[in-house]
């Protein structure tokens, strides 16, 4: 999520009945920590893109319990079907159980959807890159290169959506929706490479 002080916004696209995306809008309207949760279009058919924005003060998410237990994560979090998957890395001695207690005890439900020794994945030593950014519009890499480029991704040096956007010359909403599919590509593509 992107913003400045304690307000985190993020734009999401919403799939379902018509009935269920007003439902999910109005549910989390109303949930703690919450301060908006706007359509920025009319809810009609089958999907609608929401503006959100939460008060992250005293929030306390996946990545910073993870942190605070000293447990390695992988980054780029995949998101698929309403359902987050991390790739989180314990030394012999870390007790997995209490791990995944902890992150429920933030209110997350927790499912280990696979425990695998490191030592016994079979990997060639690189990652080939070729055919990572092929899904990617000519738009969406040139935005993308440009937040890397001036430190959208490097979250110590505070750039944000709207920094991109003036770099780019489009609208922050543009900028971030460019950035949000990118992204997704990309970490699927990496995905479906780990999953093979």
């Amino acid at each position: 999520m992107t913003g400045r002080g304690t307000e985190r916004k993020r734009i999401v696209e919403l799939r379902g009945p018509t009935e269920e995306i007003e439902s999910f809008i109005d549910e989390w309207n109303g949930s703690d920590g919450v301060v908006s949760a706007k359509p920025l279009s009319p809810v009609v058919g089958t999907h609608a893109y929401v503006a959100i924005v939460v008060d992250s003060e005293g929030w306390e998410g996946i990545r910073e319990r993870l942190s605070k237990l000293g447990i390695h994560y992988r980054t780029g979090t995949t998101i698929s079907g309403g359902i987050e998957r991390w790739t989180v890395y314990i030394e012999e001695d870390d007790d997995l159980s209490a791990v995944i207690r902890d992150l429920e005890r933030g209110g997350n439900d927790v499912e280990l959807a696979r425990n695998v020794e490191l030592s016994s994945i079979e990997r060639p030593p690189g990652l080939p890159a070729s055919g990572i950014l092929d899904g990617l519009t000519s738009r969406q890499r040139e935005v993308l290169a440009t937040a890397i480029a001036i430190g959208y991704y490097d979250h110590e040096r505070g750039v944000g959506v709207e920094d991109v956007a003036e770099e780019v010359g489009l609208s922050s909403t543009t900028v971030w929706e460019h950035l949000s599919r990118a992204e997704s590509t990309v970490m699927n593509a990496l995905f479906n490479r780990f999953e093979r």
